[in-house]
């Protein structure tokens, strides 16, 4: 059994907790090293929040890239923006560096919950393990200092999956609610996380045969992420007169039909029509009469371009190697080497797909596929990273104690202390 493996011989708890503290250290040095020695650049993206941001706080108008209100953009993060405008008195200094430390803080708890469902899922020594792949992986330090939302997005999807976990665990409403709520929250940060809400629930139903059950935590999470969902949806139908559950923009959509990113391929006449209208008429074309290139860019071409690089942040300089013994030109390689291993533990896990764990197949299955219909790129790969090390951690830790040359000893102790029955020889003796 894979837990078993996993769970023999874990260090013991003074080690763990001091290790636990030295690599939490570890990782607030590391990011706040970085704020604090590199000159940060702003993305196009930052400035328009900013400006958004700015336009709410003094005008009271709620619009992207706009002037009337729209919802472009789901309210999380320029929320969170506009809270932190106003603490760090926006009108009168900068905010971005304010903006930046709160997002260490956030990292920092994104650590914990790395680390909490490591441990839950595979034990103590798996938690340690992924929570030190995650204190120096470059992309969660060099990302605090972008003014963009995977942050805070990837805060509530660990929290999010950390209490879908206790849902499954306790079955109860209260849990359900809770966890509900989380995936609200999500939603209004990133929300092509809600679709999430069926595969890990229909998973639930044929790993316990629970129909029930199943559809009755079901119904309590849908409840709970409505509740959040719901002032962001009224507001829409106020103010828009349409009811908008998360966003309306389809950029991303339509700039998804373009293979290798050729947004000059003429393949399609543009003038006139909406991005949707284009973005119908270019899969119609593309899978017809471009069979091939299409059906190879909505497979291997997105996922390659989703994960074959790290998010590298919205850019800095001097570059930060975050792990300075390991040359730039391998850090890469290093993400990739994740990547490539958590792809072969998917295997591992479905063999053995009836646990808890199963819930992280689940998560990078459903995501990949997700991209799939949306422009790739590799920012977007962040989100899925800690469940990416997560699994890896799991599988690397099971591995490890079956290849062990004190397996056997390890594991004969354990039969020899939780063997409460005599064997045939020994009662007749």
């Amino acid at each position: 059994m894979l837990n078993r493996a996993i769970r023999c011989h874990p260090p013991k708890p003074r080690l763990a907790i001091v290790l636990v503290i030295l690599i939490f250290a570890l990782a607030a040095f590391l990011r706040i090293d970085f704020l604090t020695s590199v000159h940060h650049k702003v993305s196009h993206d930052s400035i328009y929040y900013d400006e958004m941001v700015r336009q709410l706080l003094e005008t009271g108008v709620y619009a992207y890239k706009d002037t009337e209100p729209n919802a472009q953009v789901t309210p999380g993060y320029p929320l969170f923006m506009a809270a932190v405008y106003k603490l760090a008195d926006y009108e009168r200094q900068d905010p971005f560096p304010a903006i930046r430390y709160t997002q260490v803080a956030m990292s920092l708890l994104t650590l914990w919950l790395i680390y909490a469902i490591a441990k839950r899922l595979g034990g103590r020594t798996a938690g340690i393990v992924a929570l030190l792949i995650g204190a120096v992986y470059p992309p969660f330090v060099w990302s605090n200092a972008s003014i963009l939302t995977e942050t805070l997005a990837t805060l509530f999807f660990a929290a999010y999956v950390y209490l879908q976990l206790l849902v499954f665990e306790r079955k109860t409403p209260a849990s359900a609610l809770l966890g509900g709520a989380a995936m609200g929250l999500l939603v209004l940060t990133r929300p092509e996380f809600l679709i999430l809400l069926f595969p890990i629930y229909i998973f639930h139903y044929f790993w316990k045969k629970e129909a029930r059950k199943t559809l009755k935590l079901f119904l309590f999470t849908v409840i709970g992420t409505a509740a959040v969902l719901s002032p962001w949806v009224v507001r829409n139908m106020i103010t828009l007169n349409e009811v908008v559950v998360a966003s309306t923009q389809v950029n991303p959509f339509q700039a998804g039909t373009y293979p290798d990113k050729n947004y000059d391929d003429g393949l399609v006449d543009r003038r006139g029509k909406t991005q949707m209208e284009i973005a119908k008429e270019r899969l119609k074309i593309g899978f017809t009469e471009h069979t091939w290139e299409f059906a190879k860019w909505y497979t291997y071409g997105k996922l390659k371009h989703t994960y074959s690089k790290m998010y590298f942040g919205s850019g800095h300089e001097p570059l930060y190697p975050v792990i300075p013994i390991v040359p730039w030109s391998w850090l890469n390689w290093l993400h990739r080497g994740l990547v490539f291993s958590a792809l072969a533990s998917l295997f591992v896990f479905a063999r053995k797909w009836r646990q808890p764990a199963a819930i992280l197949v689940i998560i990078l299955v459903t995501m990949s596929l997700v991209r799939l219909v949306f422009v790739p790129e590799y920012r977007y790969n962040y989100t899925v990273m800690p469940f990416i090390i997560i699994t890896v951690s799991i599988v690397g830790v099971a591995l490890i104690r079956k290849w062990l040359p004190a397996k056997q000893t390890v594991l004969t102790a354990e039969r020899s202390v939780n063997d409460v029955s005599p064997s045939p020889s020994s009662s007749q003796s």
